[in-house]
């Protein structure tokens, strides 16, 4: 098994940090809602998956330990922790034998510079059940000792690339995305989907790679993830929609003279979305993992997705970052406040024949006695 790391990209990859009304602490309601949504089916299952009383590397005796890759900052990653804690609780309290409850050790993982601060500011004030640490590193490569984790989770973070594919920005290359942000904007080349796809396959692999090395046998993942149903296309969605009236205004600030056509063409978002077709087949080829659940969750937002404030609090603070390293910072009011204007007379606030994404959940464990098929 390749234990390589890929190099981490130049770019700031993180949320906004802080726990101001821009904040990503703040504006996260959408990725709370997710992990509200998948805690019955994770509890479930935990009591179905976890081999408590079975497997010696779950000896109560022994710290459980626990991991959030892409934790970001705010309250979310402490509420998966708990969440997975209070389930684990419950499976070895229910073993008659030995009913002894192990203490829990949750290491919170995610890019240095992640606002490490604010989230173990707000986790230390909740007073947790268990130890805490900041394990900073990217999830592509490993950040753990080989069979060291019973548990690994990881909320709304495997959509971000590792890198950009080069030929996206490469003016030679069938796959240039000139004048667009993103592959899912109107009228982009089917060959910048194929070329993000391709970075996505590797990135998964090499996601799959650490954690199988990381995971004892026997051990559980959670893999929550936004992406879209099989069969939609990628402009057809309200992401597709909401990139393609940013690179707009990216446009139109160029026609202006406030930034140049030339950093407009090298710029492009670092997202993918894949399907569940798409997903299931990569995770079943790497071969270290059981699939014990794969289903769509339901979706956040319904009920507020026409206000635009709440649209636009919830792109900017995954996305102002991006754009301030690239463009500067003298440019993100503007563009946010043009964004605002344009999204605001648009039919993607208000008409489901865009509500074509979809979260997913999975459960995988870790398969005993096996490596990558090849290795």
């Amino acid at each position: 098994m390749d234990n390589g790391k890929i190099k981490e990209l130049p770019c700031k990859y993180h949320m906004n940090g802080g726990d101001g009304p821009k904040s990503y602490a703040k504006n996260s309601e959408y990725q709370k809602q997710l992990l509200g949504y998948s805690k019955k089916v994770m509890d479930e299952l935990i009591q179905q998956q976890l081999d408590v009383g079975l497997n010696p590397h779950f000896d109560g005796c022994n710290p459980f330990r626990i991991a959030d890759f892409g934790c970001s900052t705010g309250r979310n990653t402490y509420l998966a922790a708990q969440n997975i804690i209070e389930a684990v609780e419950q499976k070895y309290k229910s073993n008659e034998e030995d009913p002894q409850v192990p203490e829990f050790l949750v290491f919170f993982n995610d890019l240095v510079q992640n606002d490490f601060n604010t989230l173990f500011n707000y986790i230390h004030s909740n007073k947790p059940n268990y130890f805490g640490a900041g394990v900073p590193g990217s999830f592509h490569g490993r950040v753990f000792p080989k069979a060291f984790l019973h548990f690994a989770h990881s909320s709304m973070a495997l959509l971000y690339l590792s890198r950009i594919p080069e030929e996206v920005k490469d003016r030679n290359s069938a796959a240039w995305n000139k004048g667009r942000i993103h592959y899912s904007c109107s009228g982009a080349a089917k060959e910048v989907e194929a070329a993000y796809s391709a970075q996505f396959r590797k990135d998964i692999e090499a996601f799959l790679d650490a954690r199988a090395e990381e995971l004892i046998p026997g051990g559980l993942m959670v893999i929550i993830t936004l992406g879209i149903l099989d069969g939609v296309l990628p402009s057809e969605c309200s992401m597709g929609v909401n990139f393609s009236i940013l690179g707009s205004c990216l446009e139109d600030m160029a026609k202006m003279g406030i930034i140049s056509e030339e950093r407009l063409d090298s710029f492009n978002l670092p997202y993918y979305y894949t399907s569940h077709m798409e997903l299931e087949t990569l995770i079943k080829a790497h071969g270290c993992f059981d699939i014990a659940r794969f289903e769509k969750l339901p979706t956040p937002f319904r009920q507020v997705v026409h206000d635009i404030q709440t649209v636009v609090l919830s792109i900017r603070v995954v996305t102002e970052g991006l754009f301030e390293e690239h463009f500067g910072k003298d440019i993100i009011e503007e563009l946010f406040q043009r964004y605002a204007e344009k999204v605001g007379s648009h039919p993607v606030l208000y008409d489901d024949k865009y509500r074509t994404e979809a979260s997913y959940f999975v459960f995988l464990k870790r398969k005993t006695n096996t490596s990558k098929p090849g290795t």
